[in-house]
């Protein structure tokens, strides 16, 4: 099994994903275990003086004012973690959480936060034992941090309140822990403030976003392609001079993805030789690289925000070392979501126009007006068959929900704690929502691909270019059925859904044309 050691400055995406999703293990190094004892000597010596430091001896957020004896301290930890464990609403995905408590362990390794080598420890053992604390879907403003999500991550630290075991099943925390031979951890002085302050709900799902749009965005260059061949339109659009004198990176890499799809195609190029000759391909097949680029673009300052939150240490209050063998306990404002918040936001933007240009050009495939020479609704005997009329509806269904979802979390903000956080960035929010339109944005490059196949094999006399001759055997060994009389539609329209989403369409192709961007 794969191993992912945590040090003290961060992490890649590709560790959090093979932590959320493919369930490697996890262990820190010497070097952060070192780190940690060293900002933990801070702690503790800063908790023996009688001054208050905020999160080491007083309350927190609007009652930080108060200052707390030794006496109280470890009840001050338990409660925060317990008040705060408020969440409400439906479960949180498995890998969700998995990529929470391995992000915010990333930051406690960092050395500081404060927190003991053996509660970063039990961080650790908890992920490797495969048990994942219940989160529920709202309790997080995105600031201070995914505050209530990552409280009931360290509920189960604790030992209380509910987790899953790696069975699947719902059991106490406490029983899980026994089990797997786990001690609960005793918090001392900032630890409970130190396990629940940070970004990392919504940061773990930018990261899994990203991973499936990258794969998305691939298949629906490769979509758009198949469409372009079955309307027997033009590929010079997509001359590599032509992406040239507007130099956008994605842009150029849409076009160049499309260019391999469509190789050695005998579809394309008859838009002049038909009885109504055209001057030119509509929009949203003529477009297509100008808009899944631009997409790609945003994905790609998306992943720089994730890589510069991966290497980031955020809490508050954090702790400093001064280089003397000292150090000093700081509040900041690091926690707050805005960063992060905007590029899920800019994202699920993104992701509602592909979607939306998408359907389109399906919409395009069905209309016999439109299309070319193909039967109405792609139908084998259209008037008694209705052909792929009612998956053209469930994609326009998509994309109108695509458009809703892509409102801006990040726009809005609430007030809370008696208006001392009276700016929020509502990222948990923004990044609840971008795993909807991932979602769906993969069924509606599903429903192009489906028309798009059926449309080039009703093509008859030419020959589809190779990799998408290679796309439609693919799709049809996954049991996705080709034209034909009307049927029961689900069935063919979820396996194109699987086959896109776990890359089965990417793959295929990329057989015949090698690496796509």
């Amino acid at each position: 099994m794969h191993t992912v050691v945590v040090g003290t400055s961060g992490t890649t995406a590709q560790d959090v994903i093979a932590v959320a999703r493919g369930n490697a293990r996890v262990e820190l190094s010497a070097e952060a275990l070192a780190a940690l004892a060293s900002a933990r000597e801070i702690v503790d010596a800063l908790a023996a003086r009688p001054e208050p430091v905020y999160g080491v001896s007083t309350g927190f957020g609007a009652l930080a004012t108060r200052h707390i004896g030794h006496e109280l301290r470890a009840q001050l930890q338990r409660n925060i973690v317990r008040s705060h464990a408020a969440g409400m609403g439906p479960r949180v995905e498995r890998e969700v959480v998995r990529a929470l408590m391995f992000l915010r362990l990333k930051t406690v390794a960092s050395g500081h936060t404060g927190v003991r080598p053996e509660v970063a420890q039990t961080m650790a053992d908890v992920l490797n034992a495969g048990i994942t604390p219940v989160v529920h879907e709202y309790g997080s403003l995105g600031c201070s941090g995914d505050l209530a999500p990552l409280s009931h991550c360290a509920l189960t630290l604790m030992g209380e309140g509910d987790a899953e075991g790696p069975d699947g099943a719902v059991r106490p925390a406490g029983e899980l822990l026994a089990a797997h031979g786990i001690a609960p951890v005793e918090l001392r002085e900032k630890e409970g403030l130190a396990l629940l302050n940070g970004t990392d709900g919504m940061l773990g799902m930018l990261i899994m976003a990203l991973a499936d749009l990258d794969r998305l965005y691939t298949s629906a260059d490769i979509t758009a392609a198949l469409t372009l061949e079955a309307l027997l339109g033009t590929p010079k659009v997509l001359a590599p001079e032509l992406h040239a004198i507007r130099p956008h990176p994605g842009q150029a890499a849409s076009a160049a993805n499309m260019r391999a799809v469509l190789d050695g195609s005998e579809l394309t190029g008859h838009f002049q030789e038909e009885e109504a000759p055209r001057v030119q391909d509509a929009y949203s097949v003529r477009c297509a690289p100008q808009v899944a680029g631009a997409g790609r673009d945003t994905l790609a300052h998306a992943r720089t925000v994730a890589e510069r939150e991966l290497a980031a240490a955020v809490d508050n209050p954090v702790v400093l070392p001064d280089g003397a063998g000292g150090g000093r306990v700081e509040s900041n404002g690091n926690f707050h979501g805005a960063p992060v918040a905007y590029v899920l936001d800019f994202l699920a933007i993104a992701a509602a126009d592909l979607g939306s240009i998408a359907e389109r050009r399906t919409d395009r495939l069905l209309d016999k007006n439109r299309s070319h020479g193909l039967p109405p609704f792609l139908a084998d005997d259209a008037g008694v068959d209705s052909g792929l009329m009612i998956a053209q509806y469930t994609q326009a269904a998509l994309v109108g929900e695509l458009k809703r979802l892509a409102v801006p979390a990040s726009a809005d903000s609430i007030p809370s704690s008696a208006m001392q956080e009276d700016h929020v960035s509502l990222g948990w929010s923004a990044a609840r929502k971008l795993r909807t339109v991932v979602a769906n944005l993969g069924r509606v490059v599903a429903v192009e691909l489906y028309a798009a196949a059926r449309a080039i094999e009703l093509r008859h006399g030419l020959a589809p270019a190779p990799a998408s001759r290679a796309a439609i055997e693919a799709l049809r060994a996954a049991g996705v059925q080709g034209p034909g009389p009307d049927r029961f539609l689900a069935p063919d329209l979820a396996a194109a859904e699987a086959f896109v989403r776990e890359g089965g369409l990417v793959e295929a192709v990329e057989r015949v044309t090698g690496p796509l961007a």
